[in-house]
């Protein structure tokens, strides 16, 4: 009697769930291996330069506050 109860669960996974499974695991392996598309690495080079445009912009803004507010390190921490 248990055993019935486990049958028909196991049935529906390996029939349904495990293949869609499988088929959605080796796409997204196949998406992986083939690298980046042209346009997410096109958006790829446009965050990296914006994140050293933003890296230059705190260094600015560090030496300025450096400068007319030497103590402003220590006042936040």
């Amino acid at each position: 009697m248990d055993m019935d109860l486990l049958i028909a669960p196991i049935i529906i996974f390996l029939v349904i769930v495990a293949p869609i499974w499988l088929v959605l695991h080796y796409r997204s392996k196949r998406q992986v291996s083939q690298g980046l598309t042209e346009e997410e690495f096109n958006q790829l080079n446009d965050l990296i330069a914006k994140a050293d445009k933003m890296g230059g912009r705190i260094h600015t803004l560090e030496a300025i506050l450096d400068s007319e507010s030497p103590e402003w390190r220590t006042k936040h921490e």
